[in-house]
């Protein structure tokens, strides 16, 4: 058999036709990733860069599938059922190619949201990512089972109606603990680092935020976790927001008699001489009560961070207590006065 019969065989000229095409798609895929990968580093945004990285294996299997329904075709063995299968496998290569699109797009999408709003966003991208691959798995499915395959899905999504109403009753905590983990990231309400308080009296330094739950790294180094759920309902003591400042008070008593004065004088001179006190806000000292056996006041400052508030608060009782012993103040303690008829 010469070259020119082996050539006119069409099963011949169907593989020629195909190792073409294959040659093709390589060379389109080179391409695409040497030379427009030049022009696009010279772009600004990432978005070109991350979608040209993922692109190359889509535009060479989406011309290689195309070849093979050529030369099927060509070669009068076509049928229905490997027409559907051809068809079936170009809508998952554009269903996928359509995934990373959209994996693109968040991607730039949250890393300039993030920098605009100065949020914490990028924490709920996974969940973001996720989703859309799921929704969009779920649409290329449909289109291949109703469209390539003319499938009737009614009753199908029916019964999974009925179905996503159950699991939706089962799962109900979990969706709660996930939404209230979205609303807390994007609402900014505290992030990790932050000391907070908690409604039920938990305190500590926010440890971790998940989807799920935040966790809290109480002073005794315990962690706690707590469902998201509940702390999106929960009233919140955020100690570092709007700033870190923050303000002591110090209650103490002196005993009846006292020179009022004398004691804001002696007290407000002894603060001012604590470590990281600020001068503004001023320090000052009020009367607040006269109790059963005391005279009671207020001594309260602002120091320049939260986390020194602890140690200023205890070195100004001490200092407090010195100085009132040393002016001659009584600190009283509990005592009760019996007046006996005879």
């Amino acid at each position: 058999m010469d070259i020119t019969q082996l050539l006119s065989n069409p099963y011949v000229k169907s593989i020629i036709i195909f190792a073409i095409f294959v040659v093709i798609a390589k060379l389109v895929g080179f391409i695409v990733k040497k030379i427009l990968g030049k022009f696009v580093k010279k772009t600004k945004t990432k978005f070109d860069d991350i979608l040209l990285g993922r692109a190359d294996p889509v535009i060479t299997f989406t011309i290689i599938l195309l070849a093979a329904r050529y030369v099927i075709n060509k070669l009068d063995i076509m049928n229905i059922l490997i027409s559907r299968i051809i068809d079936s496998f170009i809508a998952l290569i554009i269903t996928y190619f359509a995934i990373i699109l959209l994996d693109a797009i968040i991607n730039v999408w949250a890393r300039h949201w993030a920098k605009k709003s100065q949020s914490s966003v990028d924490t709920i991208i996974p969940l973001i990512h996720q989703f859309s691959k799921m929704m969009i798995l779920l649409l290329g499915i449909f289109i291949i089972l109703s469209e390539v395959w003319e499938k009737d899905l009614t009753g199908f999504f029916a019964g999974l109606g009925i179905a996503g109403i159950i699991i939706g009753f089962a799962l109900k905590d979990s969706f709660s603990n996930i939404f209230g983990g979205i609303s807390i990231i994007l609402d900014k309400n505290y992030k990790v680092g932050d000391r907070i308080k908690v409604e039920s009296g938990d305190t500590g330094i926010v440890y971790d935020i998940s989807l799920r739950s935040t966790r809290i790294k109480n002073w005794d180094n315990e962690l706690i976790i707590i469902p998201n759920g509940k702390m999106a309902n929960s009233k919140i003591h955020n100690y570092v927001q709007p700033d870190v400042k923050a303000r002591s008070v110090i209650e103490f008593g002196v005993a009846y008699g006292s020179d009022i004065n004398k004691v804001k004088d002696v007290v407000l001179n002894t603060v001012k001489k604590i470590e990281n006190v600020l001068e503004e806000p001023a320090p000052s000292v009020i009367f607040s009560e006269a109790n059963d056996f005391s005279l009671d006041f207020k001594a309260r400052f602002w120091v320049d961070d939260v986390s020194k508030r602890f140690k200023a608060s205890e070195q100004a009782r001490c200092m407090i207590h010195e100085a009132l012993l040393k002016a001659g103040i009584k600190i009283p303690f509990p005592t009760r006065t019996i007046y006996m008829k005879k």
